[in-house]
């Protein structure tokens, strides 16, 4: 049965038109080894990325599973894991789904063996390279982007082999109509390239060092443009494509709604582009901006529960069977699990609720509903599924498929209602005030350890979520084990005649037009995506008083520079936010609320996105030097009780001033007013200053060297904030200097 094609119905032919031409049938192989290639490698990934998951978990609920050295801190390891979990995981699983079903829906064999083993190990490489470079503290701190350029440029050149292998299937296709699937998987090649290349434009400092091209608010809108899009076009429409292809196989039912599906794929991609800015709410991004991003993540949910209806009523007449076929157990789960999803994401854009849950647990909640559920169990049912065909040889054991689903279940529960239950403790914790008028927890540290019986369980979910996989990785390989792959598998079709000569070709519903044109299609769907793009980045850019300037505001000092990598390379934006809100809770916690003009000179913009510990925002000039020594060297010194690890290696480390120069070099080119020839006294200012705070350091009985990692970080935590601190007959002074210049 072709359930994944819905042909139009063919007028009759009128009497006495001659008969249409005979189309020979041919024989051809489908290609299954990349499909199992793929296959595997969705396992082993996905197992590596849960592991570093749930290592990341316990670590919030103890500090000692940092394990004590750099390389495992809780900072490198949670961008390892999003990476490993997003691109390796789940990225294997969109290319094991679309090399299967691509070919079988075109019918026809890949376009190129050559090039799916070039993507294949491509990919591989990159993720190897992320497992490599993040621990090491190389990373961008971009969230969902975190690889430094040169991967970036890798990244870009295995997606154009990926393009080239899809479109050339497409091209050479044996049926003319194009299935629902490949609309999306489509609207993913061209949508992710788009993102990938404007939010990772930097310029490079050196191998592994760049700076954005974007700095402060502007950074910050690319960046979530970005950071919403990838969860929309990567976690989403290539798995809406496998959706549609795979349950109606499992089910042995056809799509329940073609029309839904032809408004399900349109108004996704339309809308989908324009709800980034829902990750800035209350920030310093405009206010035109942020209304957009609500607006249009409001709508977003009549095309997700579109998507999910005809998912979920394509199983009609088909429920007898989820009692006792294990993938259509998955795959239920995953789409309600979708549908949980894209009803709390708008839920969520509301200026009202985002208030409270921003920056809260609840986002980690949010985000694992749909990563384990949608994206996870979608992948499981469809391994599942794959196996046997593969190997052509039952699945070894329903019976273990049946107890993966049921941990894997409870797995999820675990995971997200303590993560749920700690998001509202957060938010209402953190603005509580009492009688008086005073917060009622005054000291961040109230809040964060009220959590840590949920990190706990949160981790237990992990690990629950994770044996699952283990008794997945087991039946498959003992199903592989049982059969012999069928490395070419043999299929016939008509081959597909020239447009002018079928029958078949016009005619329909209007949509056919597009569906029978692969190029107008991706056109189509290019458009569809730029547009909300374009509207929102281009007055950001363009319109100058949308970033208002701070005379006051100056450009990092060379030491404080280093001190801002030394942050962004300890991933302290992982746990700390810089940005405060204007909430009177806020502002009572912190000091001023932030204003745009402050991030002028970031890059990148370190605004983050979770709060694990306080605000940094205004944190300059609050404690004296000693206590940031003190608190880098054992944090429960300085905060009894704190989960945050000891960063010991930073009083051992020496600083690296031997890129320093390049590093004031590519901010001048890239508008920092440094002045001309700066980078060649660079490095003396900063030794200059760094002997200013290691005598500050000497007054206070600790004694330490000048050139350790420490005294730089300790130069940019006491910078930030501290601009806007200058009283208005300074700002004056510094502003006529500045126009001097």
């Amino acid at each position: 049965m072709q359930a994944e094609i819905e042909l139009p119905t063919a007028a009759p032919l009128p009497l006495l038109v001659a008969p249409p031409p005979e189309r020979g049938i041919e024989t051809f192989f489908y290609d299954n080894k990349i499909v199992r290639d793929f296959g595997i490698a969705t396992v082993i990934w996905g197992i590596i990325g849960m592991l570093v998951g749930v290592l990341a978990a316990f670590q919030l609920a103890r500090p000692e599973v940092n394990l004590g050295n750099a390389y495992t801190t809780f900072g490198r390891i949670r961008p390892l894991h999003t990476n490993a979990v997003i691109f390796a995981f789940v990225g294997n699983g969109i290319f094991t789904g679309v090399y299967y079903s691509l070919q079988r829906l075109c019918r026809t064999r890949m376009f190129s063996d050559v090039l799916s083993k070039i993507h294949f190990w491509g990919w591989q490489l990159i993720i190897v390279s992320a497992v490599i470079s993040l621990p090491l503290g190389l990373t961008t701190s971009k969230e969902y982007a975190e690889l430094e350029w040169p991967i970036d440029i890798a990244i870009t050149l295995v997606w154009v082999v990926f393009g080239w292998n899809m479109f050339g299937t497409i091209a050479r296709r044996r049926e003319r109509h194009l299935y629902v699937g490949i609309w999306f998987y489509i609207a993913t090649f061209l949508t992710v390239a788009v993102l990938h290349i404007v939010n990772s434009a930097a310029l490079p400092v050196s191998f592994m060092k760049s700076y954005s091209a974007y700095a402060g608010v502007q950074d910050a809108l690319v960046q979530w443009w970005y950071g919403h899009n990838a969860v929309a076009f990567f976690l989403t429409t290539p798995y809406l494509g496998l959706m549609y292809y795979f349950l109606p196989k499992a089910a042995e039912r056809p799509v329940y709604s073609y029309r839904l599906s032809i408004i399900h794929f349109w108004s996704l991609i339309f809308i989908y582009i324009w709800a980034g800015p829902h990750h800035l709410l209350y920030t310093a991004l405009p206010d035109w901006a942020q209304s957009l991003g609500v607006a249009f993540s409001i709508m977003l949910i009549a095309p997700s529960w579109g998507g999910m209806i005809n998912g979920l009523l394509t199983l009609r007449g088909a429920w007898d069977k989820v009692r006792t076929e294990p993938v259509l157990k998955f795959f239920v789960v995953a789409i309600t699990a979708y549908g949980m999803a894209t009803f709390e994401g708008p839920m969520l854009a509301l200026k009202n609720v985002n208030a409270l849950a921003h920056f809260t647990d609840w986002i980690v909640a949010h985000v694992h509903v749909g990563a384990l559920g949608w994206n996870g169990f979608l992948t499981f049912g469809m391994l599942y599924w794959l196996w046997p065909r593969l190997y052509k040889t039952p699945l070894h054991s329903t019976k273990l498929a049946n107890t993966h689903f049921w941990l894997g279940t409870l797995g999820i529960l675990f995971y997200a209602i303590p993560m749920y239950w700690a998001g509202f403790t957060q938010g209402l914790m953190w603005k509580q005030f009492n009688a008086e008028g005073m917060l009622q927890y005054p000291n961040f540290l109230e809040t964060v350890l009220q959590l840590v019986p949920m990190y706990y369980l949160r981790g237990i979910g992990g690990v629950l979520y994770l044996s699952g996989v283990f008794l997945m990785m087991f039946n498959l390989y003992k199903t592989a084990k049982a059969g012999t792959l069928l490395v070419n598998e043999k299929a016939e079709a008509p081959a597909l005649l020239p447009e002018a000569q079928d029958p078949h070709a016009t005619g329909g519903h209007w949509h056919r037009w597009l569906e029978r044109r692969p190029f107008q299609l991706a056109v189509g769907a290019t458009v569809a995506i730029l547009i909300g793009g374009v509207i929102e980045m281009v007055p950001m850019f363009l319109v100058k008083s949308n970033v208002p300037t701070i005379a006051s505001v100056k450009p990092y000092t060379s030491l404080e520079l280093q001190g801002r990598d030394l942050y962004i390379k300890e991933g302290c934006s992982n746990c700390h936010t810089q940005m405060v809100r204007p909430f009177r809770s806020e502002t009572e916690r912190y000091g001023e609320y932030s204003k745009a003009g402050e991030f002028v000179y970031d890059r990148p913009f370190l605004w983050g996105s979770k709060r694990t510990g306080p605000d940094l925002h205004r944190l300059g000039g609050k404690y004296p030097h000693s206590w940031h020594y003190n608190h880098m060297m054992d944090p429960t010194s300085m905060s009894p009780g704190s989960i945050m690890p000891p960063y010991p290696w930073l009083l051992d480390n020496e600083i690296d001033y031997s890129d320093l120069p390049a590093k004031i070099r590519v901010l001048q080119q890239l508008g920092t007013p440094y002045p001309a020839g700066y980078d060649q006294q660079a490095v003396a200012d900063a030794q200059q200053q760094a002997k200013g705070i290691v005598a500050d350091l000497k007054k206070e009985d600790i004694d330490v060297k000048s050139d350790k990692e420490i005294v730089a970080l300790i130069a940019y935590l006491q910078r930030l904030g501290t601009d806007i601190k200058v009283k208005p007959e300074q700002a004056a002074a510094m502003a006529e200097a500045s126009a001097a210049q």
